[in-house]
């Protein structure tokens, strides 16, 4: 499962999603020292469950999974694509025009 959201400035939309997270207008995603979105609740539910990893295409701003040493649940894997969608509706509508997650992991999701 890889999430892709089409856009025509890939870059622009990722450092918006860093600099919204870093000025605390996102508050449910962080990102860690390489860059990795894991997502971060009052509660910790999701904490050390996956992260996700962003590539920048010319199309498109590609979200992979990297699992923890233990790898990923489903449930996992759907709560993380699935609310960085929610997340990206809420915030960034305008800087995207759609934005989908496969239903099965893809070749550079590196799941367990």
């Amino acid at each position: 499962m890889a999430t892709y959201v089409n856009t025509d400035d890939s870059q622009g939309l990722l450092d918006s999603i860093y600099a919204a997270i870093d000025k605390g207008s996102i508050q449910t995603w962080a990102y860690d020292e390489d860059k990795d979105f894991l997502h971060d609740t009052s509660d910790g539910q999701w904490e050390g469950e996956a992260w996700l990893r962003p590539t920048v295409g010319k199309s498109a701003l590609v979200l992979n999974v990297i699992p923890p040493t233990k790898g990923v649940s489903m449930e996992a894997y759907a709560v993380y694509h699935g609310r960085f969608i929610e997340m990206l509706l809420a915030h960034f509508d305008e800087g995207f025009s759609e934005a989908f997650a496969t239903a099965q992991a893809t070749g550079d999701d590196r799941i367990n």
